[in-house]
């Protein structure tokens, strides 16, 4: 029987979805569910992890199920994740000693300015392409071992295992004989160093984290190994992962210096390919590893802009206020009025991310007048996800030296024509939308298919990407910067807002 479809499991930070893919990179089926998201104190961020587990698991045995092939017809699997999302296991049990800390959570800010006043900031910058900010995956790993008692010595013995949640999938799919990441995940770790490709001892030993804790470095597109059988009938190669922007970056096609993406889901990240170049960056951004395809090639690197918040703004607006019912309804309620009315949104509820790295600004409304409605508030919610992303780029132009053609995307809000159109006039560059939007978990496919020849090359997969729409900027050089203007003005005024 051919092997001719692909699995991609796409765990994201609000739900796990479960797709296939055939060899024209199409949708054949997919399936997604939610879990619960956990706030135990302001600024913390949880997830189960056997939630994590059981959704994505049912997803994937439900995919198999609604496309009526047959297990024999996939060629391999391949796994996209939430970064930087940290869980610690028993090795013996597989139990998690503690819930997930999720990517979102600030718990470890304290630390981070720590690490900042022992001047040991610089060498992270400089080894790991990270700025130390309680965004990654380093400071939650001190964090457990300090915080859940007995860890510290169980890990100095070797019986705990760290992984994020692509290696913890991985680890459950493969019956525990898999305890691995590939290098994108491993670069967001604040404990890898993306030049010489390995976990770094000084950092391990200034975190005080025992090198045993941590999973052996693969390349993004290889066959690890295989599932249990039990799992899907048969086993099934394990054989390409990547985190979720880095796939996406991937399922975007953008295999060129100079090409980037952005993603629109919880938050908002964007990539910029730097090809073999780790770039360092002096405005703000990340130096992250996009994708190694095997052992000989060489590594593709990439400049990135995270901003936590975008998608999770309009869910404020639907779940905390009560103005939508449903998230895609923001697009309508927007359109009620022709522009925000001076009224500006920075949606800094969990801190500002790339390029101000400010934990303790919060969320700010400003401009409200007696006038300000209800589609007011809406609109500006949406052009705050494009400000972020314009704040991101003009910080990628400034560092690379590379000029922007277009700009490719991809992610939920994505679909919504209103942002994209904004999106397009605030950068004065083009915004693609292409035919598949579900990129990351395309990324993750392509990744898997490479490891097992179903695709034989890049070029054959640039083939395949095709674009829906073009956005085109509509307003002038400076309306542009009078607007930019404002929302730097209200940028300003959220931060710093927590006193310390």
């Amino acid at each position: 029987m051919t092997k001719d479809h692909i699995l991609a499991l796409d765990q994201g930070t609000t739900s796990s979805r479960a797709m296939i893919f055939n060899q024209k990179g199409e949708i054949v089926s997919q399936a997604q569910k939610e879990f619960a998201q956990l706030y135990p104190q302001p600024g913390w961020v949880e997830h189960d992890p056997e939630a994590i587990w059981a959704s994505q698991l049912e997803t994937a045995q439900k995919v198999l199920t609604d496309s009526g092939l047959k297990p024999l017809r996939i060629a391999a699997i391949g796994v996209t994740n939430q970064r930087e999302t940290t869980i610690v296991w028993d090795r013996e049990t597989g139990v998690p000693i503690h819930n997930a800390i999720v990517w979102q959570c600030r718990r470890t800010a304290p630390m981070c300015d720590q690490i900042k006043a022992d001047g040991f900031d610089q060498l992270i910058r400089d080894r790991t392409g990270l700025v130390v900010d309680a965004y990654f995956s380093g400071t939650k790993i001190a964090w457990l071992l300090d915080h859940v008692p007995g860890a510290r010595e169980r890990a100095e013995r070797g019986q705990l295992a760290f992984g994020t949640v692509d290696t913890f999938l991985t680890w459950r799919l493969s019956g525990e004989r898999l305890h691995i990441t590939d290098v994108s995940n491993a670069s967001r770790t604040l404990l890898y160093n993306i030049h010489n490709q390995s976990w770094d001892d000084e950092i391990l030993e200034y975190l005080k984290i025992p090198p045993t804790l941590l999973p052996k470095v693969k390349p993004s597109s290889e066959v690890y190994g295989e599932t249990e059988t039990d799992l899907f009938g048969i086993s099934v190669p394990l054989a390409g992962i990547a985190g979720d922007q880095q796939a996406a970056t991937f399922g975007q096609a953008c295999f060129r210096p100079g090409m980037a993406k952005n993603t629109y889901g919880t938050g908002c990240f964007l990539l910029l390919n730097t090809n073999g170049q780790a770039v360092p960056s002096n405005s703000g951004l990340l130096t992250t590893i996009g994708w190694k395809l095997g052992t000989l090639l060489p590594t593709t690197y990439c400049l990135e802009g995270s901003v936590f918040i975008a998608g999770a703004a309009v869910q404020w607006l639907r779940d905390e206020l009560g103005m939508i019912s449903q998230s895609h309804e923001i697009e309508d309620l927007a359109s009620t009025v022709s522009d925000n009315g001076g009224v500006y949104i920075v949606p800094a509820f969990v801190g500002l991310g790339a390029p101000y790295w400010d934990p303790y600004a919060r969320g700010t409304i400003l401009g409200l007048t007696r006038g300000t409605t209800r589609g007011h508030l809406a609109r500006a919610t949406l052009e705050a996800i494009a400000y972020q992303t314009l704040d991101v780029l003009e910080a990628m132009r400034s560092d690379s030296g590379l000029s922007l053609e277009a700009l490719r995307v991809d992610g939920g809000a994505a679909r919504n024509d209103l942002l994209m159109q904004f999106q397009a006039d605030i950068l004065g560059v083009p915004v693609q939308r292409p035919t598949i939007n579900e990129t990351t978990a395309l990324g993750a496919a392509f990744l898997a298919g490479l490891a097992v020849k179903l695709w034989p090359s890049l070029d054959a997969i640039s083939k395949l990407w095709q674009r829906e729409r073009e956005f085109v900027p509509a307003i002038s050089e400076d309306h542009r910067k009078t607007l930019h203007a404002q929302w730097k003005r209200a940028v300003e005024r959220s931060r710093a807002w927590i006193e310390v």
